[in-house]
């Protein structure tokens, strides 16, 4: 650690104009604003997420409009932060990004390190440590819609290693998240398979065997003949059996949350006397389905372990097959966007409303259920790709768990990378 110096975020920032920026002031950037192709506004579903950067669910502006702003750009390579709403969200905007400018919306800033003076990718890991997460917090401006001022963020300390260090710790947390980067693209291929399956038979109606089938007339449109309008507690049932992980406050729990859900699909591991208010008990495998702002797409394959107790927040619902069902079904169904249509409809019809789903209502909801050969067909189809997907989403969160054990302690010193055997440690992790 002798080696280690002291600086600021703003002595190491490029010495180049807009090196450490926010975005647009006031009304200079709404909606008013946005085309359908252009500069990509980054927002923050593209930070705070368990990559890097997204690429998903950007809005744009014209070029004219960016060239109006370049004072409010950001680059490959720039570090980029959350300072308005959730603070303390972290990006990065690798150096293969798919546009070569993007700009910032009026909550994000971003910071333009000088090489000469700081690897970028390490501040980045930095700045996502408890240390950073914690002191960005404790000097968040409460009045109003919680910030943190620019000036603030610039006069940020964190010590730096010799370059060379510098490197090799973001070369091995920047390895871990690729792992972790590579296995969620093999879940999202493999959960499309099998969602492609479902729609063909079950929104298309192209079974196997569909060929010697007419259609029929139903209260929700045509459907196979032979088939039948029922509801969700046709095919399944609610498990609610209350908790209180406070009692408990030594016990560690798998703690199934919407944060948790948002946060790479992973449950956090907790002490029950850190869970607050009560819960659902999770004893065996069972589809999750969020019940506020249901136009998010909140649902869990959930398998809990064997390890501890597992407890999901009474935010979601707890979807269990009955004998002429299965996981798979149930999972699927609830992916299906016709579905998410009617969960939204039922519980107040906006995205934004905070209303939630009565789980008496949520059963009521119609569907259109298949004879139990087809449905047994279905669960055939599409369980060895569901499995597998659920198997590289445990190795992923294993792995997120590994970089998250290493990181505070490689960007303060407590480890020296050049002591550390990455694959030894990664294939231990996910054994």
């Amino acid at each position: 650690m002798s080696e280690w110096r002291e600086v600021t975020l703003e002595e190491i920032a490029s010495p180049d104009r807009y090196s450490v920026v926010g975005g647009p002031f006031g009304s200079s950037l709404g909606r008013k604003d946005y085309v359908e192709e252009g500069v990509p506004v980054i927002r923050g579903a593209q930070l705070g997420g368990p990559g890097l950067f997204s690429n998903d669910d950007f809005v744009y502006v014209s070029e004219e409009k960016a060239d109006r702003h370049l004072g409010n750009l950001a680059f490959p390579g720039d570090v980029l932060v959350t300072q308005r709403g959730t603070v303390g969200q972290i990006g990065f905007i690798p150096l293969n990004a798919p546009f070569e400018r993007y700009l910032l919306s009026q909550s994000q800033m971003k910071l333009t390190v000088d090489p000469a003076r700081a690897e970028a990718r390490f501040v980045y890991y930095w700045l996502r440590s408890p240390e950073a997460q914690h002191t960005m917090v404790g000097s968040t401006i409460s009045a109003g819609v919680p910030h943190i001022n620019l000036e603030t963020f610039k006069s940020l300390k964190l010590r730096l290693p010799p370059p060379e260090e510098q490197a090799s710790i973001a070369n091995v947390l920047g390895a871990i998240d690729d792992l972790i980067e590579n296995n969620r693209r093999r879940v999202e291929v493999l959960e499309e398979i099998a969602r492609t399956i479902y729609r063909e038979w079950f929104v298309r109606f192209r079974y196997p065997g569909h060929e010697n089938v007419p259609l029929v007339d139903s209260a929700l449109g045509p459907i196979p003949e032979g088939w039948s309008i029922g509801s969700l507690g046709d095919l399944a049932a609610l498990d609610r059996v209350n908790i209180q992980p406070r009692d408990s406050p030594g016990e560690l729990f798998d703690h199934y949350s919407i944060p948790a859900f948002d946060d790479g699909a992973r449950p956090v591991v907790e002490p029950g006397g850190a869970i607050k208010s009560g819960k659902y008990l999770l004893s065996t495998a069972a589809v999750l389905v969020s019940k506020l702002n249901p136009r998010i797409d909140r649902v869990w394959f959930a398998e809990p372990g064997t390890e501890q107790r597992s407890v999901t927040s009474t935010e979601f619902l707890i979807l269990r097959p009955n004998e002429r069902s299965h996981l798979e079904h149930l999972y699927l169904l609830a992916r299906d966007p016709k579905f998410r249509e009617q969960l939204t409809a039922l519980s107040g019809g906006t995205s934004g409303s905070h209303q939630r789903a009565k789980p008496a209502d949520f059963l009521k909801l119609p569907v259109a259920v298949a004879p139990a050969a087809v449905l047994d067909i279905l669960a055939k189809a599409t369980s060895d790709q569901l499995r597998l997907a659920r198997q590289l989403a445990r190795q992923g969160n294993k792995l997120a768990g590994l970089r998250d054990l290493l990181l505070p302690k490689l960007v303060t010193g407590q480890i020296d990378v050049s002591h550390l055997d990455l694959n030894a440690l990664t294939e231990a992790a996910t054994a």
